[in-house]
């Protein structure tokens, strides 16, 4: 079966590229929303400045798309440092880490993304790093084999995950500081919109922006790529500037609702509604009758439609809320019972 669009998915490689190196603020007061996370960074950082000490291990987690990455790079900017960029899953073997520890320089800031996924093994192999500044090598192989700890220099490193609960108590214990990102305001997305489209040099009506930004999933890279598709249907259907009409016409074609809802988050309420009866149900049950991965469902799709009051997530499974039945306009069941626990 055919899907509709998924403005959720990746983009192309030159997309990607303009959202990442234009799109994305190099300073702290550029960048919109969060801003408890913001002050207390701000603090965090110019102490460190001020001692000439690499910044203590910074944690953040959070939803997909809401801009760990991007506060990453403002970190390392504000600090004056440079930032190296790997991944949990890029790290397969303890070599693997010590080779990029061991090409740090003094203050330099190490960003691991999807750090969740970092093997055992290379975990152990980060506990010194992180905490002493060492890192513990193998020489040589068989009974001749030793352990030698080589000196490190003194650097920051800054873990992000989707998943904080996968992460294992000592790892998480060794950030110095945990940030968790939150979903952005309408009006916050807006603002992001409407510096996207500066920068882009697009012309967007404020009516546009706001319709934008309640159909963007509070998230601001699902903004930035709403803009550019819209941005498409204003010049091939338009004459270039982004009207409330044109916007409506593109996100009703990409089939994108008025809360932002898209085909697989309609095709999953609609799964437990139809199917289930309104459940609850388990997410092992509702991936395989969706046919979507389970992970996308729990780290993308889920979190969403529980921050907008459509689905409840209870220990019995999910269940759909009266919300959503309003929603996709089908009649409550007289017999409907929303259970708590």
């Amino acid at each position: 079966m055919k899907k509709d669009p998924d403005v959720l998915g990746s983009t192309d490689k030159e997309e990607e590229e303009l959202l990442t190196v234009k799109l994305r603020p190099q300073r702290m007061d550029e960048y919109v929303g969060q801003e408890g996370i913001k002050e207390n960074l701000r603090i965090f950082v110019e102490a460190a400045k001020q001692r000439n000490e690499p910044l203590d291990h910074v944690l953040l987690h959070g939803a997909p798309g809401l801009g760990k990455t991007t506060l990453a790079h403002i970190i390392a900017g504000e600090r004056g440092s440079a930032l190296r960029i790997t991944s949990g899953p890029a790290l397969e073997r303890a070599g693997d880490l010590a080779a990029i520890l061991s090409n740090l320089e003094e203050g330099d800031v190490l960003f691991i993304d999807e750090i969740h996924r970092l093997s055992k093994t290379v975990e152990e192999v980060l506990y010194p790093a992180m905490e002493e500044y060492q890192i513990d090598m193998v020489v040589g192989k068989g009974p001749s084999a030793r352990t030698i700890r080589m000196d490190l220099p003194k650097f920051t490193i800054i873990g992000a995950t989707t998943r904080v609960h996968l992460l294992s108590s000592p790892l998480r214990d060794r950030f110095g500081t945990t940030f968790r990102l939150d979903y952005y305001s309408d009006e916050e997305i807006a603002k992001i919109i409407s510096r996207s489209a500066s920068i882009l040099g697009i012309k967007v009506f404020e009516n546009a922006e706001a319709s934008i930004a309640r159909r963007s999933r509070r998230t601001p890279r699902v903004a930035n790529r709403l803009l550019k598709r819209v941005r498409d249907f204003a010049e091939v259907e338009g004459e270039g500037t982004i009207t409330p009409g044109i916007t409506e016409i593109a996100l009703n074609n990409l089939r994108i609702d008025s809360l932002g809802l898209e085909h697989a988050d309609r095709e999953i309420l609609l799964t437990i509604i139809e199917k289930f009866r309104g459940g609850p149900v388990g997410l092992s049950t509702l991936a395989a009758s969706t046919a979507e991965d389970l992970d996308t469902i729990s780290d993308i799709y889920e979190p969403f439609l529980m921050q907008v009051g459509l689905l409840q997530r209870t220990p019995r499974g999910r269940i759909a809320t009266p919300a959503a039945y309003k929603h996709l306009e089908i009649p409550l069941p007289a017999d409907y019972t929303l259970f708590s626990t």
